[in-house]
């Protein structure tokens, strides 16, 4: 029955750019800028963090799918003279679920705890989503992945949607 189950499980897109929005939520130019930034966060310091926006992860719970998904991308890099870094994070949205999860390789997971994802993920994406803006929220939680990777705290909450002259 393992067969049947593996059938209906979602499947992982290929890891084609550092931004994949099966969605249909980010506009081009939203994904552009997103793996702009990525990308210059990577050549500045090695660790690689993407972004997957999926419908749903069913059947499976988000934490399984993540899992599989960062298996398959295999981000980040493995090691660096000799050393084992897994240093890549992925961001990933199941925008029907409403789930959302931060999951990190090894090597960040002293910067990015569960903890520190946790509150990313409810003081900073979850406000801004729930007034509808998906690309500042997704912007300013990649923002605030990257500043504690960079070895920063955690810096208060962005809830503020910089755009249309509403504060």
């Amino acid at each position: 029955s393992n067969v049947l189950v593996a059938q209906n499980l979602q499947p992982i897109p290929p890891l084609t750019s550092r931004v994949t929005d099966l969605t249909g939520t980010l506009t081009a130019q939203e994904r552009g800028a997103l793996e702009q930034k990525l990308a210059a966060f990577e050549q500045r310091k090695g660790a690689q963090v993407a972004v997957l926006i999926v419908p749903t992860t069913q059947p499976e719970e988000i934490e399984q799918y993540s899992i599989r998904v960062v298996d398959q991308w295999k981000l980040g890099r493995r090691e660096v003279n000799g050393q084992r870094v897994d240093d890549g994070a992925l961001l990933l949205i199941a925008k029907d679920d409403r789930r959302m999860r931060i999951e990190v390789g090894y090597g960040l997971e002293g910067a990015l705890t569960d903890a520190t994802s946790r509150r990313i993920i409810a003081e900073t994406i979850v406000p801004l989503f729930r007034q509808g803006q998906f690309y500042a929220g997704i912007n300013a939680g990649v923002d605030q992945m990257i500043r504690v990777i960079d070895g920063e705290p955690l810096p208060p909450p962005d809830q503020r949607w910089r755009g249309g002259g509403q504060q």
